[in-house]
């Protein structure tokens, strides 16, 4: 078993559960959560290899999320999706550091690579890879 957290901010239940039955299936410690303030208050923040936040979420985005991540000296490789795309948003999610964005409904292999491409980034050792 792969000994890395990946972390899901998801205010949809179905789809929280079904990327986290996902991330479990390729060998994943998983976390969920239905808001952003839910994550940030985990005891288990600092372990988070990946986070896969909803961009679209009450009270705190995942881009704000991302940001606040940032600004407390957090940086967690972030992949965020998005129901709704939108040009401009994603250029300014992937300038300021988001490793994907991808749209609703999620592909399962692009979300696989991006979380490779997170857990590379982050130098997170997968064992039995």
């Amino acid at each position: 078993m792969k000994k890395v957290l990946v972390s899901v901010v998801e205010d949809d239940r179905f789809l929280r559960e079904s990327m986290c039955r996902l991330m479990r299936s390729l060998g994943y410690t998983v976390d969920i959560f239905s808001s952003a303030a839910d994550f940030l208050a985990s005891p288990r923040l600092a372990e988070t290899a990946c986070l896969i936040a909803d961009i679209h979420m009450p009270a705190m985005t995942g881009l704000e999320l991302y940001r606040r991540l940032i600004d407390t000296g957090n940086a967690i490789p972030t992949i965020l999706v998005k129901a709704f795309p939108n040009d401009a948003e994603r250029a300014r999610a992937l300038n300021d550091g988001v490793l994907c964005y991808l749209n609703k409904p999620v592909h399962e292999v692009h979300l696989t690579r991006c979380v490779c491409a997170a857990l590379t980034s982050a130098g997170s050792p997968e064992e039995g890879s």
